[in-house]
């Protein structure tokens, strides 16, 4: 890989992991674009990791209180609001766990060409944006249960499918149940962590076995891109959400699409 190759993949898989936009629509573009070669194994994880050092000092301080208190309370009838937010986030985990090692095989050899990435990025960018205009938005994140946690799981499980995004569909399963615009994003991030270290984890076993040689210095730069790209992308997502809605994210999503059906029919 170029210099030039690994900040532009690092960058995108920073921000694109926690946009509503699919990274796996955006990390196929350049290959489609510009012929670029599949970035490997190794450099995943290590975009993989920066994301994950990302969102964990972000919500630093809710995992801190999550962790405690589901040691504390978490097993006994007084639940407080954060120890039942971490029963929520293993709960909700569950879904992409099983499906992920059901389907990862035929996901991979059936479900990753353009034409599917085209058509879920516009599918399913339209559900967001009927999620988001008909939505309530009267519900904290403190205000979900066991079935409504159950229900986002589910739909997070459906992102194993290439250009779904899985931020995209978590939060259109929390819009569609009422929940407030920086609510619905708040535990899409956390419930991203516990996917994020799984889908790293798998593939570092991926890489174990491997016979490739290890670019480090491609790995570190990657990894610290991946890192800045995705805070910021996490604090201004979170900053601006309340107010601009998810309809810049639907019409990007739609013009994506469309440049992606254009090459597969060109």
């Amino acid at each position: 890989m170029t210099l030039t190759e690994i900040i532009i993949l690092a960058i995108i898989q920073g921000i694109t992991e926690f946009l509503p936009i699919s990274s796996s629509a955006h990390l196929i573009l350049p290959s489609v674009l510009l012929g670029w070669e599949n970035q490997g194994l190794a450099f995943d994880v290590a975009v993989h990791v920066g994301s994950l050092l990302a969102v964990m000092i972000y919500f630093r301080g809710d995992i801190g209180r999550m962790l405690v208190a589901w040691f504390s309370s978490g097993f006994s009838k007084n639940q407080t609001d954060d120890s039942r937010l971490a029963w929520w986030v293993i709960i909700a985990t569950i879904p992409a766990l099983i499906f992920g090692f059901a389907g990862k095989a035929f996901i991979e050899e059936y479900a990753r060409s353009a034409l599917v990435i085209a058509c879920t990025t516009i599918g399913f960018g339209l559900l967001l944006w009927y999620a988001d205009k008909k939505a309530a938005l009267n519900k904290h994140i403190y205000d979900m249960t066991w079935k409504s946690a159950l229900i986002v799981g589910m739909a997070q499980a459906i992102a194993l499918i290439p250009g779904t995004s899985r931020s995209g569909i978590t939060m259109t399963a929390g819009l569609m149940l009422g929940l407030d615009r920086e609510s619905a994003a708040r535990f899409s991030f956390l419930l991203s962590i516990p996917v994020i270290l799984g889908a790293g984890l798998l593939a570092t076993l991926d890489l174990v076995s491997a016979p490739d040689a290890v670019d480090w210095n491609a790995l570190i730069v990657g990894a610290v891109l991946s890192f800045v790209s995705a805070y910021a992308c996490i604090y201004l997502f979170l900053a601006w959400i309340s107010r601009i809605g998810m309809l810049p994210f639907v019409i990007y999503r739609m013009l994506l699409g469309v440049i992606l059906l254009l090459f597969v029919f060109a």
